[in-house]
């Protein structure tokens, strides 16, 4: 395999060092919480290896609101990446096919590029929402397609699709005895509407994965998971877990155990402070000159863009954002889109940093945007 750096990750905060950022508008999560702030004992905890597929307990409490689930269709796994690179190397080679719908986080694009995957892409338009071309899914695939890959809700957009969309996905996956992946890791951050089912509830042909990074902002414990009702797979892929990691920390699962059974103290705290933000920054656009947006509907980020009237030295203006005013954002090439598109989250900052990163933001603009 050949590995290489995404832009993403070499661009980081983390990368970057958080003591030189002020106004985080990069992060796709919730605010990183302590372990001050778990009512955790550890002194009983025995530190051997861990059940190879995630502790009974942690994987009754990922599926627990659900009629159609149970934990043996469930693997726990050191974090959504992991998932994703254990799916992507079981069910793809290089004599397989993939479809994956773009924007998409970069490692549904990169693991499958390192094995030589043979890969269709199919961009999601700005114009139309990012809303899924099911035609063009469906004319893309081929007798070695093995899966079809996405994210719901959307990253970097925030686009929640529907069920209809969805199910029409799940039908072109069944008719050609494929995969869909979905990948759902801010499902609990959807804060408009209620709650939606796993994916991999509608049809044993779909993966389901998430994690507590994003929603409960605990990246750092490292547990996320992936859900199939396609036992034979399941197998498949605990195979490629027991190679890469044999079990988790049983620490880390712990914490996400704990987290998972206190959802509600966790989540719905998370949703108001979403919803403040969200109406913050849904004004900001409104009166904005210079970008565009799709008004996010679940998660954390949205995904907007100079608007076509405008240029801009998109150099420039992330230099000195991040030098002069220490702010960041995430640009579009962290997507595999033009650098005038910019990911900006507004569930990590509190509100007055939301506001002070925006204003650092409008004003960079303001400075370097050229009218056409």
């Amino acid at each position: 395999m050949r590995y290489a750096r995404m832009p993403i990750e070499i661009e980081a905060p983390e990368e970057k060092g958080y003591n030189t950022i002020r106004y985080n508008l990069a992060e796709s999560s919730m605010r990183d919480i302590s372990l001050k702030d778990l009512d955790i004992d550890f002194k009983e905890l025995v530190l051997f290896y861990g059940e190879h597929r995630g502790v009974v307990k942690l994987r009754q409490a990922i599926i627990e609101d659900s009629k159609v689930l149970s934990p043996d269709d469930v693997l726990v796994t050191a974090g959504a990446a992991t998932a994703l690179f254990i799916v992507a190397t079981t069910i793809l080679s290089s004599e397989d096919h993939l479809i994956v719908i773009r924007p998409n986080y970069g490692t549904n694009l990169e693991t499958p590029r390192a094995i030589n995957c043979q890969i269709s892409i199919i961009d999601l338009g700005f114009e139309t929402g990012f809303e899924i071309d099911i035609d063009a899914a469906r004319n893309a695939i081929r007798p070695e397609t093995r899966l079809i890959s996405i994210t719901n809700p959307h990253n970097p957009s925030g686009k929640l699709y529907s069920q209809d969309t969805i199910q029409a996905l799940i039908s072109l996956a069944e008719k050609n005895n494929c995969h869909l992946l979905v990948d759902e890791t801010y499902r609990d951050l959807n804060f408009q509407t209620p709650l939606l089912p796993y994916a991999a509830e509608l049809s044993d042909r779909v993966i389901s994965v998430s994690s507590v990074s994003k929603s409960f902002g605990a990246p750092g414990i490292r547990i996320g998971w992936i859900i199939s009702r396609d036992r034979e797979l399941m197998n498949d892929f605990l195979a490629a877990k027991e190679q890469i990691s044999l079990c988790n920390s049983v620490v880390d699962e712990e914490i996400a155990w704990y987290l998972l059974q206190n959802k509600p103290r966790f989540i719905q705290p998370n949703h108001v402070h979403i919803r403040t933000n969200f109406a913050y920054i849904k004004g900001w656009f409104a009166a904005q000159p210079y970008l565009e947006w799709v008004e996010p509907q679940a998660g954390v980020v949205c995904f907007p863009r100079l608007k076509a009237s405008y240029t801009i030295d998109t150099e420039k203006l992330y230099t000195i954002l991040y030098e002069r005013f220490a702010t960041i954002v995430g640009p579009g090439h962290w997507f595999e889109r033009d650098r005038t598109y910019m990911r900006i989250g507004f569930g990590y900052p509190s509100l007055d940093e939301l506001k002070a990163g925006l204003h650092s933001l409008q004003v960079c603009l303001n400075d370097l945007a050229v009218k056409k």
